[in-house]
């Protein structure tokens, strides 16, 4: 039997999120708006109209371009994109074609087995985006709000192997979109959408065949699935005897099913020519050094930054660098902490993620601040308080806006240490419970905790937990 290799190349169409349309002062997020009420005469393609190209579009597109390492063109194009469909008022989509914006470039991406897929870029250009179509009641529908939104289009080389890299090139490209701050990247919304072309090819073979292409997969998972269930059909359909043929394709979530929609386009179908209501968009060197002067550090570089030097476990690094207010959150409260790195990813993993999730925002907008963090762990290591009271202070903090200092001075939560009050709250407890402790010394030793749980419930939670289990262990033993 032969053995197969997937070959899968991405289109990504990316939303940047401008406050305008790319070509008109229409909102550029309609999202939930009713149909057709986000429109003027520019993007819903009346006659007589001119295009005014938005500097914000083509700034967001280059700092994405740079992110990608692609070079970004001092000179570059926009083209007319013909071809008929409902949703495209003008019967042509403004894009770009041979002198785009961006010029080659990779994303490199981390494999599971510790190996690097570097992921070539072939096309990074800006575009309008087109309108959709709805189909209700056996009649279709159609809504120009999103027509005119700004796009950057990326179009990968064949570069990746299976469902599970395609998913993890989304996964990583999401995370930068959202780290430079140029698109939600929300992919039920529509900012980021994702067209895959797939073939297959014995191993050992190192041509292309013919691929098809599938589209409106709107989410990770369902490129996924798709990607895996064309990769089935093709080596079913080889196997037969059968040829694959270059089809255009249509996911359905619900069925979790691919259907023929109609034959693929080629580039000349498209019939491209030079947009002549635009200009040749020339930047200066001086505004491109402006755009490569504000890019960040990128999450993979931070990712292997966080092992290298703060000796971060891969999970740890990975988890810290999975968005960047959560990444800068991490590394200024190490600032403030001056400790082991590891101790404050922990307290971050655990509790402000947990904190996160519950109040459903970012690191950016939460009351506790880096320092307040770090002052909480200084105050559990130094035996001030304990690590429950730790966790309850910082919930204390979130919700009250205190330093966490004057939270334990005015509640009264500094640790109880003091061998003799903690004697007093043990005797308490076992005078109180007698019957219980005969059963612990007559044999049931796994009741201490049971116990411990006791003194620290009449302790109201601050008794020291070392000093308390000494104690404790001493007068149950009768000493």
């Amino acid at each position: 039997m032969t053995d197969y290799e997937t070959v899968i190349g991405l289109e990504t169409h990316i939303q940047l999120n401008t406050t305008t349309k790319i070509f008109c002062s229409c909102k550029a997020d309609s999202w939930e708006q009713p149909p057709n009420t986000n429109i003027c005469p520019v993007c819903s393609g009346l006659p007589g109209v001119l295009p005014v190209l938005n500097e914000a579009a083509v700034r967001k597109g280059a700092l994405l371009a740079a992110a990608m390492h692609s070079e970004i063109r001092l000179t570059s194009h926009f083209d007319r994109k013909n071809y008929f469909y409902p949703d495209l008022p003008k019967g042509y989509q403004i894009s770009q074609y041979d002198m785009a914006l961006g010029k080659g470039g990779y994303m490199d991406l981390p494999m599971p087995d510790g190996s690097v897929r570097r992921v070539h870029i072939e096309k990074l250009h800006l575009e309008e985006d087109a309108g959709k179509t709805k189909y209700e009641g056996g009649r279709r529908f159609v809504d120009f709000n999103r027509c005119g939104v700004p796009l950057v289009e990326m179009v990968t080389g064949p570069d990746l192997r299976s469902a599970d890299e395609a998913a993890q090139y989304l996964i990583r490209l999401r995370q930068l979109l959202r780290w430079l701050g140029v698109s939600e990247a929300d992919m039920e919304k529509g900012h980021l959408r994702c067209d895959a072309n797939v073939s297959i090819r014995p191993v050992g073979f190192t041509g292309l065949n013919p691929k098809s292409e599938i589209k409106n997969v709107n989410s990770i998972e369902a490129v996924r699935a798709a990607i895996n269930k064309e990769v089935e059909r093709q080596i079913a359909l080889v196997e037969s005897g059968g040829r694959v043929e270059s089809w255009t394709l249509d996911w359905d979530d619900a069925q979790q099913r691919l259907t023929k929609m109609r034959s693929k386009e080629t580039i000349a179908d498209y019939r491209y020519f030079r947009e002549p209501d635009l200009l040749p968009l020339e930047l200066s060197e001086d505004w491109r050094d402006g755009v490569l002067a504000a890019l960040p550090e990128l999450p993979l570089e931070r990712r292997a930054r966080f092992m290298r030097d703060y000796e971060l476990p891969e999970y740890d690094a990975d988890i810290l660098t999975g968005d960047r207010p959560l990444s800068d959150y991490y590394e200024t409260a190490v600032e403030a902490y001056g400790g082991d790195p590891k101790v404050v990813s922990n307290w971050i993993m655990n509790e402000i993620l947990r904190m996160l999730n519950e109040l459903g925002t970012s690191a950016d907008a939460l009351v506790i601040t880096p320092e307040h963090l770090a002052a909480v762990i200084k105050m559990v290591e130094a035996g001030m308080i304990n690590n429950a009271t730790g966790k309850s202070v910082l919930a204390k903090v979130q919700e009250s806006g205190k330093a966490p200092g004057d939270i334990v001075l005015e509640e009264g939560l500094a640790q109880v240490s003091d061998d003799s009050a903690l004697q007093a709250a043990i005797d308490k407890v076992l005078s109180a419970n007698p019957e219980e402790l005969a059963s612990y010394r007559g044999g049931k030793e796994g009741l201490f905790g049971w116990f411990m749980g006791q003194v620290m419930r009449e302790t109201k939670g601050k008794a020291d937990p070392g000093v308390t289990r000494e104690l404790l262990g001493k007068a149950l033993k009768g000493e």
